[in-house]
């Protein structure tokens, strides 16, 4: 069983291509080129593709925060306070980030943003007068009990 269609035979396959590149025609080198780079170019992007999420990550190191066991109340809530702004810094930048882009694209952001920011000022107000009122609430309790001594002189 042969490879090629029967009316075609290899010789005559060679024969054909050694014909069309010893002919002298103004369009065969720049078509050849194209034909060569577009399969390099398929080629590529199947490789890449192929190469792309699935590669494991080695030696990863992931940084975990360790805390304190006698951590207040108080301290750990000024922790989320901080943590609440921080996050809020970066919403901000991300933000302006994407409304650049929005403006590239012709996207219309400003009203939604108008009363996104209002909601979103209002519930951090909220949540920071909710750890307000915890903060003063641990720190009156820590302010009532004494602190258990711990450490090499205690017994």
């Amino acid at each position: 069983m042969s490879i090629f269609p029967r009316p075609v035979a290899p010789r005559a396959a060679l024969s054909d291509l050694w014909s069309y590149l010893t002919a002298e025609r103004a369009h065969k080198w720049p078509l050849m080129g194209l034909s060569a780079a577009l399969t390099y170019l398929i080629v590529w992007a199947f490789i890449t593709d192929a190469n792309t999420n699935t590669m494991p990550t080695r030696n990863k190191i992931n940084y975990i925060r360790s805390w304190d066991t006698n951590r207040s109340d108080a301290t750990i809530i000024l922790q989320q306070k901080q943590d609440l702004a921080q996050e809020e810094i970066k919403l901000r930048e991300d933000q302006k980030r994407m409304q650049k882009m929005a403006d590239m694209f012709g996207v219309e952001w400003r009203k939604d943003a108008e009363r996104n920011a209002a909601r979103r000022a209002a519930a951090i107000k909220r949540i920071n007068a909710e750890l307000d009122a915890r903060l003063a609430k641990a720190e009156t309790q820590e302010q009532a009990q004494p602190v258990p001594v711990t450490g090499a002189g205690a017994k």
